[in-house]
């Protein structure tokens, strides 16, 4: 019908995993259609410089080497460096009931930096200027209202505006609640993990070293991670402190004040007192994993597929990591110049990214469970099994290039 745009690709959601796809889509030659609810003016508004923590973005994301790799691939990572952001060379973690601590520090590995901590709406805002450069269509500042399987094998969404777009292969990167897996029937696995997570912006006494500062306690972890803004201060830090729902209420209701002397106890004043802290905001932690990734024309990604605990910053580099493979096997099939909705190469997607997903989601959870347990033996073991890790160069290192993404040294 002459009233259905036609496509090869749509990918719906233009958030820092969909964005990426379609751009990278774009690039392999493929038609591509992307579908954003916000505008692009929004988008791509320009940053306020940032000289109190009221002026970064609470939603920050951690980015692994790999997640680096994979933007510097797609010509975008020059363009986030160029606005504030901070690499960190150094983690601690440490246990709040013992003696337990581990330090993994870049130079052991023979890396720069362990990762990059970024402002969420920097990546969208380097990636949807890309996109805008591109002969990509983008239909911005519209949602979507429908989608449904076509006789002949291809899928059909229907916009909010009354347009519809038709193509043989569909990509989710619509978030957690995504509407679109909802609507295909894809059906998840879930539970609550009856947390909330607490994020601001804080700025501290003493300078935060670019260290990933981060401590855990029986009613969840605490994330310090190093901020820096234009003019070069290392006295900002975000903050992710996943607590019980109960507590995080608590916490929540308090006043700056009170909260503040909360938090330097918390951390137990590893960067001397907390001078300000911006409006916090709360979220439920909920974990959810999609049975199946792929259904015949149609493929989920990022929070789409799967939600995780924030504990170890992972969530978005698992996205990046969909991504990156999506990418990959799509480029396999482009050259083949079969269509895009081929099943067998979503069939090879699916493979290859649910079992290191279930697997790094399975860690984290033991992770979780390990340090809720208050029993005294447990105890003993989890803060003898950090200091011998700690000691374990080798091993240590391995595992942190596994979380990172790239090979130890």
């Amino acid at each position: 019908m002459s009233d259905v745009q036609r496509f090869d690709i749509l990918v719906v959601g233009g958030g820092m995993t969909g964005a990426a796809a379609a751009l990278g889509l774009c690039q392999q030659g493929w038609r591509v259609g992307l579908v954003e609810a916000a505008t692009l003016e929004e988008t791509l508004r320009p940053l306020e410089p940032a000289a109190t923590v009221d002026d970064f973005e609470p939603r920050v994301s951690a980015l692994s080497l790999a997640s680096q790799a994979l933007l510097h691939a797609l010509g975008v990572w020059s363009d986030v460096t160029a606005e504030r952001h901070c690499p960190y060379a150094d983690m601690t973690v440490w246990d709040a009931d013992g003696t337990g601590r581990i330090h993994f520090e870049a130079p052991a590995m023979g890396v720069s930096s362990l990762g990059t901590i970024v402002e969420n709406r920097i990546l969208v805002r380097a990636l949807m200027a890309a996109v805008s450069d591109t002969s990509l269509d983008l239909f911005a500042g519209v949602s979507v209202s429908g989608w449904t399987e076509e006789a002949a094998g291809s899928h059909r969404i229907q916009l909010e505006d009354g347009r519809r777009l038709e193509a043989d292969l569909v990509v989710a990167a619509d978030g957690p609640q995504s509407r679109v897996r909802q609507w295909a029937g894809l059906p998840t696995r879930e539970w609550d993990y009856d947390q909330q997570g607490i994020v601001c912006t804080v700025e501290t006494v003493q300078p935060h070293q670019a260290t990933a500062w981060q401590r855990f306690s029986p009613t969840g972890p605490l994330a310090f991670l190093p901020l820096a803004n234009e003019a070069g201060s290392r006295h900002f830090c975000s903050i992710v402190w996943s607590q019980d729902t109960a507590e995080a209420r608590r916490l929540m209701a308090l006043d700056d004040t009170a909260f503040t002397a909360e938090l330097e106890a918390a951390i137990e004043r590893q960067l001397g007192a907390v001078k300000a802290v911006s409006r916090r905001f709360a979220f439920p932690l909920r974990q959810r994993h999609a049975k199946d990734y792929v259904k015949p024309g149609l493929a989920l990604i990022g929070d789409a597929a799967h939600t995780i605990h924030p504990l170890a910053g992972q969530g978005v580099n698992l996205g990046y990591g969909d991504v990156r493979v999506l990418l990959e096997e799509m480029a396999r099939l482009r050259d083949s110049g079969l269509p895009a909705g081929e099943p067998s190469t979503l069939a090879r997607y699916q493979r290859r990214r649910k079992g290191e997903n279930l697997a790094m989601m399975a860690a984290m959870e033991g992770f979780k469970q390990l340090f809720a347990r208050d029993e005294l033996p447990l105890r003993w073991i989890r803060n003898a099994g950090m200091r011998w890790l700690d000691g374990q160069g080798g091993i240590k290192n391995r595992l942190a290039a596994q979380a990172m993404g790239i090979d130890a040294v």
